[in-house]
């Protein structure tokens, strides 16, 4: 007979909600020009953890997609906290980063609005994010029970590497505003260019692992500093290999209906699944998803494992600031050299220029002509007994994870990025210096320090859950 749990004040529920789009084409994210959708190869999905401990209520919800736009998450948040009374500032939405998610609107269209197809089918999955995002929190709070948590860690590091490289001497090419970086991002893998990585990888596979009162598998949410993984078959909507790893979980965990298991995105700013230096065989669609997939259910599987006992009397806590930074600006020269390369109209004289130099160019102007001088971030720090989560709205490199973990008071620290909106890369001072896409004005939006505010501020946050 199993035995159960002793009364304990701590409860857990989790639900997921399936949010894949049915009308298409639609709009996938990233890159310079519209990659249309026209299909889903495997579902996308919002999957929500909700914790209580008597006193504190938080609830962990992770998208599958490329980021959730800041004001459909703080709607979401709002409908959510109405239904459930959980304040919205205890609640943490994460996107996975998924590149064939699909883009919906920022905001809702005026009443009286011509939309062209796109848009309306943007809009419209604006409103299955938001009910998929509030409803996933709604029914896990809903579904709360009695339960016990524990947390632990394991490395898969073969499948983690730094993109950014230092070349080797004459090998680096002009960036797009006709200067030249110190490290390149995604050099290709021949050795006769690459010199060495510019910064470190987090190999550590992180797990909040959940159990009920029978100690069956409720719900296991891990972090992995990886980028998405891509080689999805073209033209299909897909969750990457963080909608492979839940599909995978219950089988590893023996975990029946109900359980609940996700992935969200780490540091992993200046991190992905290329290989350089070494070559790797070519792959079919979606094989390589499945491959990493597969090896991070197995670590993760590994770290459950390793958890001396899951504990139902931990304490909850949580902790929200909104940071102010400063939005970058174009100097005087950057702002000329992006008016002339704009002007150029001839063909010829355009394929000349540095790739990319038009698009950049444009981004540049775009900064240049922001309203605004400064943003507000949320960031977060959540408790959970001996762990604490980490919220960050940036693409954020691992070196920061890395210093996170470092500085936190904590037995363990998960690092979650693109958490509660997305203001692109967050670079430290020393990757600015070194420069690459990743610091570009464009890609990155907000001061050069501001990795250092960041931090600065979490490990504040930290102390006083401590």
């Amino acid at each position: 007979m199993v035995a159960k749990l002793s009364a304990a004040p701590l409860k857990a529920g989790a639900a997921a909600v399936d949010i894949t789009p049915k009308e298409f084409p639609m709009n996938m994210p990233g890159g310079f020009s519209p990659s249309p959708a026209t299909s889903a190869h495997d579902p996308l999905n919002a999957r929500a953890l909700v914790m209580d401990d008597g006193k504190t209520q938080f609830a962990w919800v992770v998208i599958d997609n490329l980021g959730v736009p800041r004001k459909v998450v703080a709607e979401a948040k709002e409908l959510a906290a109405k239904a459930t009374g959980i304040p919205v500032e205890h609640m943490l939405v994460s996107g996975t980063h998924t590149h064939s998610g699909v883009n919906p609107a920022d905001e809702p269209p005026a009443p009286d609005a011509k939309l062209s197809d796109r848009d309306a089918k943007a809009a419209a999955y604006r409103l299955v994010m938001l009910e998929g995002i509030s409803q996933a929190i709604i029914r896990a709070h809903a579904s709360l029970r009695p339960a016990a948590v524990g947390a632990a860690a394991r490395p898969l590091t073969h499948e983690v590497f730094n993109r950014r490289w230092y070349l080797k001497p004459g090998k680096m090419p002009l960036n797009p505003y006709g200067e030249y970086d110190q490290v390149k991002m995604n050099p290709g893998t021949s050795p006769d260019v690459l010199d060495r990585p510019a910064g470190p990888t987090d190999p550590d596979i992180s797990v909040l692992s959940v159990i009920d009162a029978k100690r069956k598998p409720l719900a296991l949410f891990a972090n992995y500093s990886l980028h998405y993984v891509g080689g999805t078959p073209a033209g299909q909507v897909s969750a990457d290999y963080y909608g492979e790893f839940a599909r995978l979980m219950p089988s590893r965990l023996g975990a029946g209906e109900g359980f609940v298991a996700a992935m969200s995105n780490g540091t992993s700013g200046d991190i992905n699944n290329i290989p350089f230096l070494v070559g790797r065989p070519p792959r079919a669609p979606f094989e390589q998803i499945r491959l990493v997939a597969g090896e991070a259910a197995d670590v993760a599987w590994q770290a459950v494992r390793d958890i001396p006992k899951h504990q139902n009397n931990v304490v909850l806590g949580v902790r929200q600031r909104l940071v102010t930074l400063k939005y970058r600006k174009p100097t005087k020269e950057q702002l000329l050299y992006a008016q002339a390369t704009l002007a150029i109209k001839d063909k010829e004289a355009i394929a000349r220029l540095p790739r990319l130099a038009q698009e950049y160019a444009a981004r540049t102007l775009s900064a240049a002509s922001r309203p605004e001088e400064t943003v507000d971030v949320i960031v977060q720090a959540i408790r959970v007994g001996d762990a604490v989560l980490c919220a960050v709205p940036f693409e954020t490199f691992a070196e920061t994870g890395l210093e996170l973990k470092q500085k936190s008071p904590f037995g363990r620290t998960i690092v979650i990025g693109i958490a509660n909106g997305k203001h692109g890369y967050l670079p430290t001072p020393r990757q600015h210096e070194l420069g690459g896409y990743e610091t570009w004005l464009g890609t990155n939006q907000v001061q050069k320090d501001a990795s250092e505010i960041v931090v600065k501020n979490l490990v504040e946050m930290m102390g006083e859950l401590r």
